[in-house]
């Protein structure tokens, strides 16, 4: 049952709040806002009423007042108040359980129920009682200070027997726009320009005259402007300023309101009791959102793609699952959700077009592999050599084996283990330095085209958790204003506290490793001592890929409890500002991410099978002889796993991202379909709707996602050849799932300006390095190329006799099975033979090549591609002149007045400080 409020006082001002009280100006109480924590006084207001001050009902400040006269409200079209006109730009929701009326004559007087449901306490109530009245305190002096920051209201209420969830609805008059569009330095056009195309695929298919299935005419595209600073004394040079209406964006805004309710304080500035983030988490109010604009789904009736609202556009021809190969529409992106969210879509759909050709390249290798299986020499030697070679048990308990046996496996290593493989690891190395070169590109074209190149992050507030623990308040260097302080000596003592976590956490991640590794050391021998010979023959496989699954379940558990762990120490250490919080939390979940997924595969390329030692002297490790590499290889194995890991993780992923937004909309939508009462009457109005859906958790679960995929298709690839074809499939995927979660499923998140992807860029090119070095050992130490290669090179070019020259017999003194094989360049007694070293030098020489030569390139692709486009630059100084053209013309006409012996004062001129 929707309830509106009591009626207004004021005949004149239907459904809007007073902007003013009379008599004496009110001084607006904020903390850490514009002009040294001062809100716009509301003298400034010249609209405002003088005289409704006295004829306020004090009994709830909250309610909004409706005409007494029974006046029909206007229809209402969109996000607007009952007037049909003042825009709603924010919405502020919190629930009350509604109170049963005691019976008994004495109980009555005991308490006094307000008009929004809730009971004020009295002497003897409860804990719980004494917390309400602090949050509905708390509420009532919050609204008091928005209102005096000029913020206009109207109030909803939906209820039933047991609660009351109540929508109060908030927007900015001009004024309050005009003051805040210049303290916040928001961009005004100054000329329109056309819209470029910013698809480099699109202008080269132009160029060859080839069709572009990919590009789609998407209706209303946002116009392109030349901008610069807002100035209000500038106002009439500024294109479309005379409607007053559509002059600001519904974004701009957003972002004008949500810093008025982040500055306002709504307790004692003593204890720091400011915001609505904090009073969100404080519980005086359950959710603060801005509104989405309107349904997303297209409606029954025949309309035009022009008429279509901004949701409803990014629904039909970005978020539906069939648009997988269409270009995403970044400009309505942006438009809707800002520059911090559209950068996200535009790195992924970037990255998802540079993994194109590393998918084709990586699944050229990997048939070419297929094709040259039959050419492999020592796959025929091996499979051809009968019982020619007697190989030494596998364990204490195993018998002797024949080479022979693992002519499947010697096959399939070679798919995994080929010339081919080295080389597209090198392409690949090439590949993520230029694919990140050309981002910075890419980034700083968005940055202009979006009007964030100039953008630096304001000056920011505490954080509420911050504010709420902080043990005493300091004067910020920069605003002037006090502030909540805590001793940096105590954070770094804590810091120091929280990094010996994270390592002890590490070591819990390598004892895992070693309990895997006993796993596939003991599922092994299990299925060697089954007797079956296909059990014999693969046993290491099963074993590898057995244990590759509950390497993947701990992977994900341990994930999980770290993240958790991970928040609550980066909230110990009391950072700041949400920057410097979110910061450490990425680097500390990073970090344990990085060792979780990489340690298994950095164990099986580079330690598997380097500590074996040989018969008579085999390494151990708590009684068990130490793994050696599988029949084919350890690249196999190590395939095997990426596979497993990456590739399980992906869909897990996606199952999950799928599924819980869902239950928690699902839940959500319950519980206020209770206090809806089910009645078919009554239509949801947009606030009801948005309530219900999921509240935006970010965007840094999307971007880990993104950065531990990068890991594995770089680091490892020369292993995997496709993994960049797995991780193209699986991001076409994410870019729709994400696009579906943020349209359909998620609350319209408030709107944050940046201009380029932050600390993630930084990670990104550390694993492009890092790749570099990876590759290089994996193919001097755990691929056989170089060892073939040198074998060519000293003995055969054929490879012929190589199986037989990389096997060494046991010492004379193994007596369980004299003169047995094993694999290694050793001789008779056990020592490493000449070949052995000369490969050593080899190994050496090509780690210290490959690098030097990979970076060098990189390097002198860093100096050739510049960072900012020649084009951009033009348009950069093209864009300052016109700006500075304008304000020239303004300081002349300025110097005339002043030159005439008066200087003009008009509304449109003067300053809110005036």
């Amino acid at each position: 049952m929707l309830r509106k409020g009591s009626e207004l006082l004021k005949g004149d001002r239907d459904v809007l709040l007073n902007l003013d009280y009379g008599g004496e100006a009110q001084t607006t109480d904020s903390y850490g806002s514009l002009q040294n924590g001062c809100f716009i006084p509301p003298r400034y207001f010249s609209a405002a009423a003088c005289d409704d001050d006295a004829d306020r009902d004090d009994t709830d400040p909250i309610d909004i007042h409706f005409n007494t006269r029974s006046t029909q409200p206007v229809p209402q079209t969109g996000n607007y108040f009952r007037d049909g006109r003042t825009k709603i730009d924010f919405v502020l929701v919190w629930e009350v359980r509604s109170r049963r009326k005691r019976r008994g004559k004495g109980r009555d007087r005991d308490e006094v129920t307000g008009e929004d449901g809730e009971a004020a306490p009295a002497e003897g109530n409860s804990r719980s009682e004494r917390r309400k009245a602090q949050l509905a305190q708390w509420r009532e002096k919050f609204v008091q200070n928005l209102e005096g920051a000029g913020l206009l209201m109207e109030k909803e209420e939906t209820a039933n027997e047991k609660k009351t969830v109540h929508f109060l609805k908030l927007s900015a008059p001009w004024d309050v726009m005009v003051y805040y569009a210049e303290e916040l330095c928001l961009r005004a056009p100054l000329q329109a320009q056309p819209n470029v195309d910013l698809n480099a695929s699109a202008r080269v298919l132009k160029r060859l005259c080839i069709p572009n299935a990919m590009t789609e005419s998407v209706p209303n595209r946002p116009l392109d402007y030349y901008t610069c600073a807002f100035r209000k004394s500038k106002m009439n040079r500024f294109l479309g300023c005379d409607n007053h209406e559509t002059y600001f964006t519904n974004i701009q805004r957003h972002r004008v309101v949500y810093e008025i309710l982040a500055g306002t304080v709504y307790g004692k500035r003593k204890r720091a009791e400011v915001g609505v983030d904090r009073l969100v988490n404080e519980g005086a109010y359950t959710a603060a959102f801005p509104l989405h604009e309107g349904p997303f789904q297209l409606p029954r009736y025949e309309i035009r793609p022009d008429e279509l609202n901004q949701r409803q556009i990014l629904y039909h021809y970005w978020a539906r699952w069939w648009k997988w190969y269409k270009y995403q529409p970044l400009d309505h992106i942006r438009e809707y959700y800002g520059e911090k969210i559209a950068l996200y879509f535009a790195w992924l759909g970037y990255y998802t077009a540079w993994l194109l050709p590393a998918a084709l390249v990586g699944t050229l290798v990997f048939v070419s592999g297929v094709m040259s299986m039959g050419t492999n020499t020592p796959a025929k030697e091996i499979c051809n050599s009968g019982a020619s070679y007697q190989m030494c048990p596998l364990c204490k308990t195993c018998t002797a084996w024949k080479l022979s046996e693992i002519c499947t496996m010697a096959k399939l290593g070679y798919l995994f283990d080929h010339p081919g493989t080295v080389l597209f690891s090198v392409f690949m190395s090439f590949w993520a330095v230029t694919f990140l070169e050309y981002w910075k590109r890419k980034m700083a074209t968005l940055a202009h085209h979006w009007d964030c190149m100039d953008f630096h992050e304001e000056e920011e507030r505490p954080r509420p958790e911050f504010a709420a623990m902080a043990p005493s308040m300091e004067q910020n260097p920069v605003t002037g204003v006090k502030e909540p302080y805590f001793p940096e000596k105590t954070r770094l003592s804590r810091m120091f506290t929280g990094s010996m976590v994270i390592i002890m956490m590490l070591c819990v991640v390598m004892i895992f490793l070693v309990t895997v590794v006993m796993c596939r050391g003991i599922i092994s021998m299990m299925m060697y001592h089954t007797g079956s010979p296909v059990l014999r023959t693969e046993a290491g496989t099963i074993a590898n890929i057995s244990s590759s699954i509950v390497n993947l379940g701990l992977i994900l558990l341990m994930g999980r409890v770290y993240t958790a762990l991970a928040e609550q120490l980066t909230k110990w250490e009391m950072h700041r500002t949400q920057t410097q919080y979110d910061n450490a939390l990425i680097f500390k979940v990073y970090i344990f991410q990085f060792v979780n997924f990489y340690s298994s595969p950095f164990y099986v390329a580079f330690f598997k099978g380097r500590f074996v030692g040989y018969p008579t002297n085999y390494g151990t490790l708590f009684g068990m002889r130490n793994e050696d590499c599988g029949p084919g290889g350890c690249l196999i194995e190590l395939a095997e796993q990426l596979f497993i890991i990456m590739v399980g993780k992906q869909l897990i992923n996606n199952i999950q991202e799928f599924i819980i937004p869902k239950v928690k909309a699902w839940r959500q939508k319950r519980s206020l379909a209770k206090v809806l009462g089910g009645k078919a009457s009554h239509e949801p109005q947009r606030w009801e709707e948005d309530y219900q859906l999921v509240e935006c958790e970010g965007l840094f679960e999307e971007y880990l996602e993104m950065v531990l995929q990068f890991g594995f298709i770089t680091i490892f690839v020369a292993a995997f050849p496709l993994a960049p074809l797995f991780a193209l499939l699986n991001n076409w995927v994410e870019i729709r799932l994400d696009a579906h979660k943020f349209v359909c499923e998620y609350r319209r998140p408030v709107a944050e300006r940046a201009q380029n992807i932050g600390v993630w860029f930084n990670i990104l090119e550390a694993l492009s390095h890092l790749s570099v070095i990876a590759n290089a050992f994996l193919i001097a130490f755990t691929s056989d190329f170089l060892p073939r290669l040198l074998y060519q090179y000293k003995f055969d070019n054929d490879l012929s006799g190589y199986v037989n020259f990389t096997l060494a017999y046991a010492p004379l003194n193994y007596s369980d099975d004299p003169m047995c094989r094993y694999k290694a360049f050793r001789d008779n007694n056990g020592n490493y033979s000449l070949f052995y070293w000369e490969l050593l030098a080899v190994r050496l020489g090509f780690i210290i090549a490959f690098e030097h030569v990979v970076f060098f390139v990189l390097r002198a692709i860093d100096w050739i591609v510049p960072d900012v486009p020649e084009s951009l630059e033009l348009k950069m100084k093209r864009e300052r002149y016109l700006a500075k053209q304008a304000l020239t013309e303004n300081q002349e006409a300025l110097l005339v007045s002043r030159s005439r012996g008066a200087v003009p004062v008009s509304p449109d001129t003067s300053s809110p400080g005036q």
